[in-house]
């Protein structure tokens, strides 16, 4: 018969839970899966890194990942979130380029069902502010901070002055996500420089190689154009070989847009990519992973973290090739 005492003993060290060996045994996230919009098409340069965040988040933690991607169409980003709430999971990150009003009632659905939703590269700030008790974040640049930036290092990185013809090629009818090419446009227009603007296609922002042609007419119809601008980071990869199709000479239009795609790279590289705000996706994939599972094990509200660092140039884009080649940066 064991003795009292020792009866105690147990009892007290059983109320103290698994010993520390049993919990670092056991991953955090045990049990989780999570649903994740990562944006474009697996592999493309604006896509990767978040893609590669995400899964090391996940394995991490002890999450499960299913993994969606929507082209940057909002349309499949709806029919996605509504295949996740059908599975259940215990957490869905989304992207909030279809907008606030569209997402609403699926947001408000997920939340009743006690599923955390977060959101990455592109905000929902209304939801947020509604869910963000609930665990809804944000992983992401202040877009309109964002595109300021990159318009104020285009013009300091080329010498633009008031005058001076410059075209935006963006997204600014898409909700919130147009608001980082608003602040790339109003910026430029405030210090004085004549600005044209064009939408970006639902067909460009699907397949980006299609703006080539788009860009290099602009380029042929407007020769004294000096400055073009994006905060599409597809595009971005090819307003290089659109200046080359157009016959300009690098540095001859400061070109100014948006991630590190490996084209981008190499536009950086022979002078036709200028500036590039760096938005270190691969935050953007790991960031609303850990989000998930803060919130669902010990019910943390939604954090929200600007993942933006500032620009790259061809002067300082050489340090981070290595990691950018890794699907890193």
């Amino acid at each position: 018969m064991r003795h009292p005492a020792a009866m105690l003993a147990v009892i007290g060290l059983a109320a103290l839970g698994p010993s520390p060996t049993a919990r670092a045994q056991e991953s955090l996230g045990q049990g989780i899966n999570m649903y994740f919009q990562m944006g474009g098409n697996p592999g493309d340069g604006s896509t990767l890194p978040r893609t590669n965040g995400a899964r090391a988040a996940a394995a991490a933690f002890g999450v499960k990942l299913v993994e969606q991607y929507s082209g940057w169409q909002p349309e499949v980003m709806l029919k996605h979130f509504r295949e996740a709430l059908a599975a259940s999971p215990a957490c869905i990150e989304i992207m909030g380029h279809p907008g606030n009003e569209a997402f609403a009632p699926l947001v408000a659905d997920a939340v009743k069902r006690g599923i955390v939703v977060t959101s990455g590269n592109s905000p929902l700030t209304k939801l947020q502010g509604m869910y963000g008790a609930n665990g809804f974040g944000y992983a992401g640049v202040d877009l309109y901070e964002g595109g300021k930036l990159t318009a104020q290092k285009m013009m300091e990185y080329g010498g633009l002055k008031s005058g001076d013809k410059a075209l935006e090629y963006g997204l600014r009818a898409q909700a919130e996500r147009g608001r980082s090419d608003q602040g790339l446009y109003d910026t430029l227009k405030a210090a004085g420089l004549e600005v044209d603007y064009i939408e970006i296609s639902p067909e460009v922002d699907h397949d980006s190689s299609q703006a080539v042609p788009i860009l290099t007419a602009y380029l042929q119809k407007h020769p004294d154009v000096k400055a073009i601008g994006t905060q599409h980071g597809n595009v971005t990869a090819f307003i290089g070989k659109a200046l080359e199709q157009a016959g300009k000479k690098p540095g001859a239009v400061t070109a100014g847009g948006i991630d590190l795609a490996p084209a981008t790279i190499e536009g950086l590289k022979k002078g036709y990519v200028s500036v590039v705000l760096d938005q270190q996706l691969y935050l953007q994939g790991f960031l609303p992973v850990v989000q998930c599972v803060l919130s669902k094990k010990y019910g943390f509200a939604g954090l929200s973290t600007n993942t933006g660092a500032g620009v790259v140039t061809p002067k300082t884009i050489g340090g981070l090739v290595p990691l950018i080649e890794k699907g890193i940066r």
